[in-house]
């Protein structure tokens, strides 16, 4: 194993993961503020599971996303 390729890789899949779900936390607030779903001041659970199906991993990350 090449310890810094399984590095870069490693980084590079958080920072996918880490853009497309701010991005897509970002959509659905603002559609639920907009259909009047949030009044803006919320604190919301939020829940990630991380999964790597060939070696048996999976680990749940739970957090919240304050709105205010």
């Amino acid at each position: 194993m090449d310890q810094e390729t399984f590095n870069l890789s490693i980084r590079k899949f958080l920072k996918l993961v880490g853009v497309g779900s701010q991005r897509e936390i970002e959509q659905a607030v603002q559609a639920a503020l907009q259909q009047g779903k949030l009044a803006g001041h919320e604190t919301l659970a939020a829940k990630v599971t991380l999964e790597l199906p060939a070696l048996g991993l999976k680990v749940p990350f739970d957090g919240e996303i304050k709105l205010k």
